[in-house]
């Protein structure tokens, strides 16, 4: 049974450069090796795309290597990272800053959803190695758009579901793929978001007009989203709550509670959606939602054997699965429950950080296959440790955007389900959800002039 992991701790050169060793001498299958921008000794010239709320943790994460050039259309939100790098170049518009500063090796995005795909494929075009926060996209289009133009640019990329680059994830791959538990047709990942807690939905469209306020440019910030009046409603903190901008608790949590099973089995793309919720509008996301995935029979690429169908059910907003399933345990705020033929995986919190095996009494004293995932230091930088030392040519990056690409389309899917309120029919291969044509508009969305994908 596994042990609670750590991730805490600081980065040192020395940490650096010995996780750097480690992952270039690791064997590891995990998309098309990219580009070094430098060698293993130079510093990176990173650029940082928001300098406010998560993206502040991302430019700390990085912060040994030369941070260069900040933008962030919110002069109150960037001010605290702002104050810590004085002397460096500061921008409110990310495309004049990529055009203009051509020492940047690798971009940090860490926006709003609405904004991943212009800044991550316009920093890529140019040969910039990303980072991107999560989920990778705000639209399905995007997610395959920016596996496509990763392959072509040969960059290095990371998604920011932090828990794929922690010993927790890695070792239930590992237990999972060992036979542990037997087949697997079945899983349960839930969270508590929003419930109100972290942000309110579903919310009225607000009928007051409050001025903008002083360092905002609220044009830059809706960028290529449709133009509407600035509410505090919507910016800085409860964007996710908007289809425009965000795509509710799905979006916000998928690409970390569901990675670890997705990973595992090798899930690849549904074949139908459907969706129970309550509350969703034309504008903003459900109170709550569950959402059943159906992924059909594959062969594993990574084992070549052939693996079962199986049906991934997602709940938020306060639902959870039968308590049932999880054999006497108390559910947690968010996890997962991987049901086998042989046992369950159970996973309680949300990066797969911690696990538990059951029925306990079956497993006490399991030790498991031998570790053979590369593993990064126990540090809450992995991550980004992660992408610096694939960046200088030592490694690769687990969560690149070969891996996200697909995670996050697969669960955009859902969000397809409870905006049209119909079981979706997924044709993966062709973009199309064969049942719904309406569906085309929020699979591939209109930009506003000046913003591309």
């Amino acid at each position: 049974m596994s042990k609670k992991t750590t991730q805490g701790g600081n980065t040192t050169r020395r940490d650096f450069l010995t996780h750097s060793t480690a992952l270039g001498a690791a064997l590891w299958v995990s998309g098309r090796p990219a580009l070094a921008s430098k060698s293993p000794n130079e510093k990176l010239n990173i650029a940082a795309i928001g300098c406010g709320g998560k993206g502040r943790d991302d430019i700390r994460g990085c912060s040994h290597e030369n941070i260069v050039a900040l933008c962030d259309c919110d002069d109150g939100r960037a001010a605290e990272t702002y104050k810590r790098f004085p002397t460096v170049q500061k921008y409110k518009d990310y495309r004049k800053m990529l055009e203009e500063r051509k020492d940047i090796d690798a971009v940090l995005v860490s926006t709003p959803d609405h904004h991943h795909a212009p800044a991550s494929v316009m920093a890529m075009k140019l040969g910039k190695h990303v980072y991107c926060q999560k989920p990778l996209t705000h639209s399905i289009y995007e997610a395959r758009r920016m596996r496509e133009v990763a392959h072509e640019m040969k960059v290095v990329t990371q998604m920011g579901n932090q828990g794929h680059a922690f010993e927790g994830a890695r070792r239930i791959v590992e237990v999972f793929r060992s036979g542990a538990i037997g087949e697997v047709r079945e899983v349960h990942c839930w969270t508590d978001r929003p419930n109100g807690h972290w942000w309110k939905q579903p919310v009225a469209v607000p009928s007051d007009r409050p001025p903008v306020p002083v360092g905002l440019d609220w044009d830059l910030w809706l960028g290529p989203a449709p133009k509407r009046a600035y509410h505090r409603i919507y910016c800085p903190h409860d964007w996710r709550a908007w289809w425009d901008f965000g795509s509710g608790a799905l979006g916000d949590m998928a690409c970390h509670i569901v990675d670890s099973a997705y990973w595992a089995l090798e899930l690849g793309s549904p074949v139908t959606v459907e969706a129970q919720s309550h509350g969703a509008t034309t504008e903003s996301a459900p109170a709550w939602q569950i959402i059943k995935f159906q992924f059909p029979e594959r062969t594993s690429p990574a084992r070549g054997v052939t693996l079962p169908p199986v049906s991934l059910t997602w709940y938020d907003g306060g639902k959870k699965p039968p308590a049932e399933l999880a054999q006497g345990n108390v559910l947690p705020p968010g996890g997962t429950l991987w049901i086998g033929s042989e046992g369950t995986i159970f996973t309680v919190d949300d990066y797969s950080i911690v696990y538990r095996l059951l029925p306990e009494k079956k497993f006490e004293g399991y030790q498991g296959p031998k570790p053979y995932l590369p593993r990064n230091p126990r540090s809450e930088y992995a991550p980004y440790m992660e992408w610096i030392a694939a960046c200088k040519g030592l490694g690769t990056t687990f969560s690149n955007f070969d891996y996200a690409s697909r995670l996050t389309e697969s669960m955009l899917v859902g969000v397809l389900a409870v905006r049209l309120g119909k079981k979706i029919e997924w044709d993966a291969e062709n973009q199309v959800a064969k049942n719904a044509r309406e569906a085309a508009p929020m699979i591939h969305r209109e930009y506003r002039a000046g913003w591309t994908v």
